[in-house]
């Protein structure tokens, strides 16, 4: 055996060696134990904010198209075929959609509520989104006439929509004109569409009031020609969206805003990410305090194997070899306790993944998800063991240091 692994032998059979005071023995299982399970938590919680952006990214395929163009200034497009058409010719786009998205006001049998209606090429939009797969009936939205529009699952609450037959008053403002107050509704255009089928995207922007109608119908009644608030794009499969959406945003210049699906749902990202890494962050606090444990643990170790220090001098092994001994010994009990809580947290994941064995709060059947969503990322591993290596080399140097200093 050469002397360099002397010391890495004789911290094992320390480690794996009983202890003369029952106490020694207790708060090292509790030394591993405190670093397994902060380590176990780390992962799960990692692992559940990974399952939230991975629902959310989910859902965001369901209406929300690749790439989005908006202006930069003002809230339309002016000529918007031609700016599609420019659009296009971008290498990778499969299709190009001009939409009208603006609010209004929808009346049902005397029941009332501002919308959102969303103007859409029908036949493009059951291409470039998955529509039809959420709507209560088998409806296609490609068949629907000019006079059909599909009401979400709020709307259709809210006004009392339950047969496809219903028709619907739509009023928007003039956007020209001063507001005539002898007769108020002469200031407003108004149309009616028939409520076709209701949908449900299990998405509160999408749910709560909004209505998809065709574009000329959306154009008529907020006083467009061929202008639109936007631009739904459709990358073509295998192309890289975020690469894309540079394109359009370098063909366009900057009078267009381009976002990706993420861009979309900035902020809702954004907030799952900080509370993600927050959360990691007071986890670290937990570990650190545990950490404390594994300190208290090898300093009565050391004190316990006083005797045998000296037995280790009197052969002539160094202060720095004797040392080395209590270092490795520390890091062997970061380490087993980092691995434990690995497996540990990582077989809890997959369970959960599984089983759903912890639930979401409140009534199943308004939920959308009715367990924790869960997905393990090999990187957030990796993350999460880094600390216990960090702390096991800090709690090591004070071993070793400490050995050293009980050296007679």
């Amino acid at each position: 055996m050469s002397l360099s692994a002397l010391p890495a032998r004789i911290a094992m059979r320390y480690l794996r060696a009983p202890k003369s005071h029952s106490a020694v023995s207790a708060i090292s299982i509790v030394a591993v134990v405190g670093v397994a399970v902060a380590t176990a938590a780390i992962i799960c919680v990692l692992s559940v904010f990974n399952g939230f952006r991975g629902i959310l990214t989910e859902k965001l395929d369901i209406l929300a198209p690749d790439v989005l163009v908006t202006p930069a200034q003002g809230k339309t497009f002016a000529d918007a075929d031609s700016v599609a058409r420019i659009v296009g010719e971008v290498d990778g786009i499969q299709l190009v959609m001009p939409s009208v998205i603006d609010n209004a006001l929808a009346i049902v049998g005397g029941r009332e509520m501002p919308i959102t209606l969303r103007g859409v090429d029908t036949e493009v939009y059951g291409l470039l989104t998955s529509v039809d797969s959420i709507t209560m009936q088998p409806t296609r939205i490609a068949s629907l006439s000019p006079r059909d529009a599909l009401a979400s699952v709020g709307v259709a609450r809210q006004l009392g929509i339950f047969d496809t037959e219903t028709q619907m008053l739509i009023f928007a403002p003039r956007r020209e004109g001063r507001v005539n107050l002898a007769n108020p509704m002469a200031s407003f255009i108004t149309d009616s569409v028939r409520v076709a089928d209701v949908f449900q995207a299990l998405q509160s922007d999408y749910d709560e009031k909004t209505v998809i109608c065709d574009i000329n119908t959306a154009r008529d009644l907020f006083q467009y020609d061929n202008e639109a608030t936007s631009l739904e794009i459709q990358v073509r499969p295998g192309e890289d969206i975020s690469k894309v959406a540079a394109e359009v945003e370098r063909k366009l210049g900057p009078g267009a805003v381009v976002k990706d699906r993420f861009r979309q749902q900035e902020i809702n990202f954004r907030m799952i990410s900080i509370e993600k890494w927050v959360t990691f962050l007071l986890l670290i606090f937990i570990l650190v305090i545990a950490s404390f444990n594994i300190i208290s643990t090898l300093c009565m170790l050391i004190l316990e194997k006083q005797g045998s220090m000296s037995t280790l001098s009197a052969l002539g092994m160094n202060r720095r070899a004797i040392g080395r001994t209590f270092w490795w010994e520390s890091l062997f009990v970061s380490l087993t306790g980092g691995l434990g809580g690995v497996a540990l947290g990582l077989a809890l994941c997959l369970l959960q993944q599984h089983l759903g064995l912890i639930k979401l709060g409140g009534d199943p059947d308004t939920m959308i998800l009715q367990a924790y969503p869960v997905e393990v990322i090999w990187t957030d591993v990796l993350i999460a063991l880094a600390p216990v290596v960090v702390i096991g080399l800090i709690t090591a140097w004070t071993a070793s240091a400490f050995a050293r200093s009980r050296i007679r």
